[in-house]
């Protein structure tokens, strides 16, 4: 049996939806008006119908496109709500002033908006099938764009949008051009909270009348200068930005050059998200108490393994045990109540996992969430293995969408993706998973790999090193970073004593390992397993001790030493 990959019927060894922002709410309805007998453009939305399968042409504080239920075609937004936020989705489109328009689309759900920022809006309170919504309005003599919205409401679900349309004359009074993009987009500032950002104007036929600043794809500010600050932002976090300028007529450039910027740590000691959290795994290997553990080491946090499926879409520890009620809250409890925590090892390399079993990332992230709340967690680490999650493209995206999902429901979570690497870096699905994180805006806070495994007689330091400063290479290449914000995303996850081929991590080395870890300070250090934490020199791979000579909680007390 393979310790570190194959526990007994269970996983191995790492294994609601979007938010928005607020809206104001203006009750307002009406029924279709006559237009002006001018010639109209047949809708003015772009993307209305999100066939383009993303969300171009629409800023997004939480939404994303799905392929059911839809209205008409073969694609509709999706959105779901908190008890905090709304999902939202905004455009803004070039008008003629005082000018009859008609606003209407096509809804489903609890208590859907749709409506103008700052004029008339309608809703539906419970619409099981599409329903549409239409909204007259009549803009302002000097009135050049509008902006549209369409929204849910608090901890109503998920709603669905499509066929989003808005019926009347084209605007900019004759003036179609563009301004050009703004360029040398580069941060002059930061905080825990906030990034300051500048660029260089940009040029208009007729004059260029303000910038709008972008978190990711979303609208965080608009300002009239060259200079801007985004605020609102969670610490020790990687944010990308760019800035569009905008005339008078509502046109509006192509974005800027993007900008990747991670904000200060936050208080509290001001190391940011740093975690030591070897390895606890209830299922075997003579589980030792925590409390014992965490008093003898000072070790304060631990991985928790392994949350499964226990049919379907439904999670639960290794498949079979309840997430509240059993031996693992009552584990978790002591774990807190000696002033520690815990962040849950959800996958592995075997056993019926989420990922697969979960047809969407909405029912994925759903899974999630049920942990999350189950426990009111801080983190949760995903380990993601095998040809069925980590060698298999549909459900790598399904991980990195769901987890997108997770952290905008859940302000200040922070999400781990482990995987196995080479000896010189992450492989090609490692490659690819990195990549696909950048594409989806999954905004995954850490990166951990797993260096072990390359063979017996394997230099474990080095290669250790080795693969670490690869992964290092690929964060920089792909989300633009500087050394120390891709050292800031990684996490080593190795293991003590024997591992499944023969490979050997003594005590010494793994000092050495937590002292580059802290040299170049990464964000995670953890190990498979406590359980194994204890001596049985010439013991061989088993799952109650190492194998080698080593002291009892050896490996959790140098671990403990990892401060990031």
């Amino acid at each position: 049996m393979l310790f570190r990959r194959h526990v007994p019927r269970t996983g191995s060894r790492r294994s609601r939806f979007l938010a928005g922002v607020t809206a104001a709410l203006l009750a307002a309805a009406g029924s279709l008006i006559a237009l002006p007998g001018t010639a109209h453009a047949a809708n003015l939305v772009a993307n209305p119908g999100f066939e383009s399968g993303s969300l171009s042409g629409w800023s997004c504080s939480g939404g994303s496109v799905v392929g059911s239920p839809v209205h008409s075609g073969s694609k509709a937004l999706a959105g779901a709500v908190s008890s905090s936020d709304t999902a939202q989705c905004t455009q803004t489109v070039s008008v003629q002033p005082n000018t009859a328009y008609s606003l209407s689309g096509w809804v489903r759900g609890a208590y859907v908006y749709l409506g103008v920022t700052g004029g008339a809006s309608t809703w539906t309170p419970s619409a099981a099938s599409y329903t549409q919504l239409t909204v007259p309005f009549t803009t302002g003599a000097s009135q050049t764009s509008v902006q549209i919205y369409v929204h849910g409401w608090y901890a109503q679900g998920t709603y669905n949008a499509d066929d989003i349309s808005l019926d009347g004359p084209g605007g900019g009074g004759g003036d179609t051009q563009a301004p050009t993009a703004p360029s040398g987009l580069t941060s002059t500032g930061k905080t825990s909270s906030s990034v300051s950002l500048s660029w260089n104007a940009a040029t208009d036929n007729t004059g260029v009348t303000s910038y709008d600043v972008y978190r990711g794809s979303t609208l965080a500010t608009t300002v009239t200068g060259t200079s801007g600050t985004v605020t609102g932002l969670a610490a020790s976090t990687a944010y990308t930005f760019t800035v569009r300028a905008r005339d008078a007529a509502g046109n509006t450039s192509a974005a800027s050059n993007a900008v990747s910027v991670t904000t200060s740590a936050g208080g509290g000691g001001g190391t940011g998200f740093k975690q030591a959290a070897p390895y606890l795994y209830l299922g075997w290997g003579d589980p030792p108490s925590p409390s014992t553990v965490m008093s003898a080491t000072g070790i304060k946090w631990f991985t928790m393994a392994f949350i499964l499926s226990s049919g379907g879409c439904n999670p639960a520890w290794d498949g079979s045990r309840p997430l509240t009620g059993g031996t693992d809250q009552s584990t978790i409890n002591a774990i807190r109540a000696a002033g520690g925590d815990i962040v849950p090892s959800i996958g592995g390399w075997s056993g019926n996992k989420l990922g697969p079993n979960c047809s969407t990332p909405e029912a994925l992230a759903g899974a999630y969430q049920k942990v999350i709340d189950a426990y009111g967690l801080k983190a949760i680490d995903v380990d993601i293995e095998n040809t069925d999650e980590f060698e298999s493209e549909v459900v790598q995206d399904r991980v990195l969408n769901a987890l997108k999902i997770v952290k905008q429901n859940n302000p200040g979570i922070r999400t781990i993706i482990t995987f196995g690497t080479s000896t010189t870096g992450p492989s090609y699905w490692g490659n690819r998973l990195v990549e696909r994180a950048n594409a989806l805006g999954a905004g995954i806070d850490v990166f951990t790999i797993m260096p072990f495994d390359f063979g017996g007689g394997a230099d474990m330091y080095g290669n250790t090193v080795n693969a670490a400063e690869g992964l290092k290479a690929k964060l920089k290449s792909t989300f633009g970073w500087d050394d120390a914000t891709a050292y800031a995303h990684l996490g080593i996850s190795g293991m003590n004593g024997l591992s499944d081929q023969q490979e050997t991590t003594t005590p010494a080395i793994w000092t050495q390992i937590r002292d580059w870890a802290n040299s170049h300070h990464i964000a995670r250090l953890a190990y498979w397993s406590v359980n194994r934490d204890r001596p049985c020199p010439g013991g061989g791979v088993t799952s109650n001790c190492s194998g080698i000579n080593q002291s009892t909680w050896q490996f959790t007390s140098i671990t403990a030493g990892f401060t990031g």
